[in-house]
């Protein structure tokens, strides 16, 4: 059983689009049994990066009334797709694809919060406080090859306290896109285990969108876990964009984080259907051959276990209430 940091099908749905990465009639038959769907409210679109370096613009902020508009209808197309939704660790099983409903990017909820019980009680159970553009709450990273996260301010006084809702309803609070002033900030506001759904090690490849080891060592002391991304700009000593990246960087991913962090705190964050992967691992059908790649690296059954699924399901647990 596979279960992954993250996935933009629900975009894709919303848009009308095909699915790149992530068929669930044939995701499911690999093993996939689902993960963190995100409700990403786009920004347009922007170039993807041909050269090194890089340092891709920020599209502006979207201001709340139109993301939360936005929300609802990608909610919608979430809801219309053949999968159920998880409220607890234990709606996880084989055979059934489940998905976590997840907002990447905060911009949905009210500032004064005023909307965030009536989504949990939809079953929005993670929040991603930002998606790299600037927000009520937080700013991200923009992304930048080589570049460090530290980039900007920490959180507002509406993301702290957003922080702490989250923590008081269950809802897990996800540090991905988010700025090294604002991870810290979180750290320090949440009492929850800190989880990056869909990052990398900084010091494999230097993106901005990476952890630096001083945040990987705050997410293991709190029992928390960093789901490996599959972008390839992401996984590349040299940041850039090949599609036929081998599925062995991946590996060596998976295993800087094992020896930084220990086996408990690692698992996949793919983000099918939001960036370029590479070629030899497809997409979710592919999901099997990574698998595979880990036995070769030496993780046994018990490793692999934790990677695939155990890691997650102990973190939700751990988060929801």
């Amino acid at each position: 059983m596979i279960i992954d940091g993250h996935n933009d099908l629900v975009l894709h749905c919303w848009r009308g689009e095909p699915t790149e990465h992530l068929d669930l009639s044939t995701a499911e038959a690999a093993g996939f049994a689902g993960g963190f769907f995100a409700l990403y409210v786009p920004s347009p679109p922007t170039p993807d990066p041909t050269e090194i370096p890089y340092a891709v613009p920020l599209p502006a902020p979207i201001p709340h009334e139109e993301a939360a508009r936005i929300a609802e209808e990608l909610f919608a197309a979430l809801c219309a797709l053949p999968v159920a939704r998880a409220t607890s660790a234990d709606d996880f099983r084989s055979g059934q694809v489940t998905a976590i409903v997840h907002m990447e990017g905060a911009e949905p909820i009210a500032p004064d919060l005023s909307n965030l019980e009536n989504w949990y009680g939809r079953g929005l159970r993670s929040i991603g406080l930002v998606w790299s553009r600037p927000n009520d709450f937080a700013e991200g990273v923009p992304f930048r090859f080589p570049a460090s996260p530290d980039t900007g301010d920490g959180l507002t006084a509406a993301g702290s306290e957003l922080v702490r809702a989250c923590n008081r309803l269950g809802i897990l609070v996800d540090v991905s896109h988010l700025n090294e002033a604002g991870f810290w900030d979180v750290a320090a506001a949440s009492d929850a285990p800190l989880v990056a759904t869909h990052s990398n090690a900084h010091a494999l490849c230097a993106a901005s969108r990476n952890l630096l080891d001083a945040q990987l060592d705050a997410i293991r002391d709190s029992g928390g876990i960093v789901g490996v991304n599959f972008a390839v700009t992401f996984l590349r000593e040299d940041g850039s964009l090949v599609p036929d990246t081998p599925i062995t960087e991946i590996v060596r991913h998976v295993d800087y984080l094992v020896e930084r962090m220990g086996v408990d705190h690692v698992a996949f964050g793919s983000d099918f259907d939001g960036a370029v992967v590479p070629v030899e691992l497809g997409g979710a059908s592919g999901l099997p051959r990574l698998v595979d790649a880990l036995r070769a690296a030496g993780y046994d059954d018990g490793a692999v276990a934790k990677i695939t699924h155990d890691n997650w399901l102990r973190v939700l647990r751990a988060t929801w209430h």
